[in-house]
């Protein structure tokens, strides 16, 4: 009689099965399932155990013995507003480029779009995602049911980093991203000085003030109007919600209330619905700052319809995203500022 079935093992010559590495390790199918494809949620003693399992019933080979010997790769989970901006569209598209060609040891990644400006919709994404991931970097809106969620999945240990958006003061939770505020001051800097008028007026569109990025641009600029170009009025703030139609319909509204606008800051995303209303009023002369290096924003630039494009490098993003997650560590530092015009364009 054979050693295994002596030991009450698989024939000879049959083929050992998960369940045969289950039933040997005492442990349920779904265990040794979550063991053999690297998932959350296994204690290490158990994951030992289907491991020696599987090795003496011969299930698996020596490559794939010394692949799950090592670190679990973390699960990462990457939540991004929903809708139309394009910035965003490129970072999910960025982030399926990754995941694909992703190697056995790099970190498992998913990423999933929530409904934009919704709080409780992210909330209840973040808390759906921390079953299977270990970590998640997500499009942060400053609402008290998405802190509360935040800090509640945090103490139970996922880890958690804002990209782009972040939750303000909330501790343990770092940010990757650009110096919002700066880059404020830097449109109106460039809104003031490429103008070329003593008076006139300016005006913002938002994404939302819910988003914490976007508000502290908004406060930037405001804060460098007041100081170098008190002449120039502000026309107000439209939320657009980063939808090109509205955008669009809110610059029509603008030039109709402002006929002397020198100026627009788009402070978050969709730059083509306001690009689309200047041309359409014959109103290129109108100086436009927005965000987000895109298909339609470098149209734009070329066309002479938009003056400057701020940027945050979506792969760099991303990078340091993951990084914090996968390898945690210190604070990290802001995203460079990149600022392109038609003569820089990449």
């Amino acid at each position: 009689m054979g050693l295994m079935e002596k030991d009450g093992d698989v024939p000879d010559g049959a083929r050992p099965q998960q369940a045969d590495v289950a039933a040997r390790a005492g442990v349920s199918l779904a265990t040794v399932d979550r063991v053999l494809n690297r998932r959350k949620g296994v204690k290490e003693r158990t994951r030992r155990r289907v491991l020696e399992a599987a090795r003496e019933l011969g299930f698996l080979a020596a490559g794939e013995e010394a692949e799950l010997e090592g670190a679990r790769p973390p699960n990462i989970v990457v939540l991004l507003p929903a809708g139309t901006n394009p910035y965003l569209r490129l970072l999910g598209g960025r982030l399926r480029a990754l995941a694909e060609r992703r190697g056995s040891n790099d970190p498992v990644l998913r990423c999933f779009f929530i409904e934009s400006f919704d709080a409780r919709a992210l909330a209840a994404a973040l808390r759906r995602n921390a079953g299977w991931a270990d970590g998640i970097a997500f499009f942060a809106i400053e609402h008290p049911v998405v802190r509360e969620a935040a800090a509640e999945l945090a103490a139970a240990g996922t880890r958690l980093v804002t990209i782009v958006s972040d939750l303000g003061s909330l501790p343990g939770i770092p940010h990757v991203g650009m110096d919002n505020r700066a880059a404020g001051r830097t449109a109106g800097l460039l809104i003031g000085r490429l103008a070329q008028r003593r008076e006139g007026a300016v005006a913002l569109v938002a994404g939302s003030r819910h988003y914490r990025a976007h508000s502290e641009r908004e406060a930037g600029f405001l804060s460098i109007r007041e100081e170098l170009f008190p002449q120039l009025r502000l026309v107000g703030l439209r939320e657009g919600h980063d939808d090109a139609g509205e955008n669009y319909r809110h610059t029509l509204a603008l030039l109709g209330q402002a006929p002397d606008l020198a100026g627009i800051y788009n402070v978050g995303g969709s730059s083509g619905g306001i690009t689309r209303a200047l041309k359409e009023r014959g109103r290129e002369d109108v100086v436009l700052i927005g965000h987000g290096l895109t298909a339609d924003t470098r149209r734009a630039v070329l066309e002479g319809t938009m003056d400057a494009i701020f940027d945050q490098d979506p792969d760099m993003l991303l990078s340091r995203a993951i990084d914090c997650i996968a390898a945690p560590g210190g604070a990290p530092k802001p995203l460079k500022l990149d600022i392109y015009f038609a003569e820089n364009l990449p």
